[in-house]
């Protein structure tokens, strides 16, 4: 309990610290929100015009809508810590920036995953509550407190989902070091997370569930709320999936970083 009081108190410390930097330079922090923002209206728009004229099989246009504002949810809150993942290999590995990580008399992995946040990405979140709200309305659906606590609970165990795996890809860099690692492959997977299985092919789906089980941070949980009755048995599985991803990535650097070797330099 001591050691998590210590984290929690440090947690805050980092942020309250890095708010000040990124308040400092407005202009910076405002760029980065447009961009994002408008980033995130263009795909939508492009899912808009899509589905509007392209019906799939057993899902309407408006669930398809809710997929969607979902899989924002989740995909915000890890995107909140992602670069730190993404620079891992280049920043802490290539530069020898570990070796001052590992001199700290605290977790190396709570280091580097919280060293920056991207605030502006809490607005991708907000965004994916909005779109949910809409679709929600022009479907008639009435939250329930269980359901909004459902919704809470799913988005949380997606975003730990997403940095579970890129966490794992990051750990790769302890053994093959180079610049850019194993992410850029996985990150252009997220988005097949985000539309009903069912369009895919079987291995595709054996994939996306099993393997890299992005379909459990966003599709899954989507459907469940949506009380889509093919795919709803499969939310009670979510948590499971994300306590499984966390440990494995855990497990997996607390190897690499027995395996680390300083630069030297």
């Amino acid at each position: 309990m001591q050691s998590l009081r210590l984290h929690a108190g440090l947690l805050g410390e980092y942020f309250a610290q890095y708010l000040k930097v990124r308040v400092g330079y407005r202009t910076d922090f405002f760029v980065s929100l447009a961009t994002s923002t408008a980033a995130n209206l263009f795909a939508f728009a492009v899912v808009l015009i899509l589905f509007q004229r392209a019906a799939l099989p057993g899902w309407r246009f408006e669930e398809i809508v809710f997929l969607y504002g979902f899989s924002l949810i989740p995909y915000g809150l890890f995107n909140v810590l992602s670069m730190n993942l993404y620079e891992f290999g280049n920043t802490h590995i290539m530069e020898g920036k570990f070796d001052r990580v590992l001199l700290r008399p605290v977790n190396s992995l709570f280091q580097v995953l919280f060293e920056n946040f991207r605030i502006e990405s809490f607005f991708e979140a907000f965004t994916g509550v909005v779109i949910v709200i809409w679709a929600s309305v022009h479907m008639h659906i009435h939250w329930r407190v269980e359901s909004v606590l459902l919704l809470i609970l799913f988005s949380v165990c997606g975003g730990i989902i997403y940095i579970s795996i890129f966490l794992l890809l990051s750990t790769f860099s302890f053994w093959f070091e180079d610049r850019v690692g194993v992410h850029p492959p996985f990150w252009n997977l997220l988005a097949f997370g985000r539309y009903p299985m069912s369009i895919y092919a079987g291995y595709i789906q054996f994939f996306l569930s099993w393997i890299v089980p992005f379909g459990f941070a966003t599709f899954y949980p989507g459907a469940r709320l949506l009380a889509h009755g093919d795919f709803r048995h499969s939310a009670a599985l979510i948590p499971v999936v994300a306590i499984v991803c966390a440990s494995v990535a855990i497990f997996a650097w607390s190897r690499g970083v027995r395996h680390y070797s300083s630069t030297g330099s």
